[in-house]
């Protein structure tokens, strides 16, 4: 394949994942093949050449947010403060994003025996993300003499962002919570308030 034709067969398949991300955001549910090759004007067939079926597609929009919160990581990893800030608006202002890829990918885990490979590519990136914070969050905990493992903190980051993206995507509960940028503000310095200090006969011990 030539370049030309190998840079335009990536563009097409950039194209069909946004598009496909798009449409599964703005359906908020699953969507077919052929839905996705209407809007995007092309034949079937066509998205077959990039993708060998819908849980490949999936798979990789997953991959590609992935990469997003690793750039994020790459981008804030001299700040806790910023790093979490943005790492959490990031999936809280896209809560049926957050919600629905997190659904999917539990499916996939669960029943896709099919894509060994881009299941590693997905986990060496998540993992990349932990390399790129471990000294910034184990300097971080240092500081505050806490006795929680950086994966420990970033699973406690995790639980209070993805719990927050339920609350903010529910259509009974945003009627109730008030202003969301106050919520989201307060998600925000709860997840940078750490628990499991040390205390301080536990500090002579060390």
């Amino acid at each position: 394949m030539s370049s030309v034709r190998q840079q335009n067969f990536l563009l097409r398949k950039e194209k069909i994942l946004a598009m496909a991300e798009t449409l599964l955001l703005d359906n908020n549910q699953d969507i077919t093949l052929s839905e996705l090759a209407a809007e995007l004007d092309i034949a079937k067939g066509t998205i077959y050449k990039h993708f060998k079926s819908k849980n490949q597609l999936y798979l990789e929009l997953i991959i590609l947010n992935e990469k997003r919160l690793l750039d994020i990581s790459k981008a804030y990893h001299h700040d806790i403060k910023i790093y979490v800030s943005q790492y959490m608006l990031y999936n809280m202002l896209n809560s049926n994003r957050t919600i629905l890829l997190h659904v999917i990918e539990e499916r996939l885990t669960n029943n896709e025996r099919k894509l060994k490979d881009l299941f590693e590519e997905l986990y060496t990136i998540r993992e990349q993300r932990i390399l790129e914070l471990k000294d910034l969050f184990g300097a971080h905990l240092k500081s505050l003499n806490s006795i929680m493992s950086i994966r420990d903190y970033l699973s406690y980051i995790w639980t209070i962002t993805y719990g927050a993206s339920l609350l903010l995507n529910s259509t009974h509960y945003q009627k109730s919570i008030g202003s969301r940028e106050r919520l989201i503000k307060l998600y925000v310095n709860q997840a940078l308030m750490t628990p499991d200090k040390l205390t301080e006969a536990e500090l002579q011990a060390e």
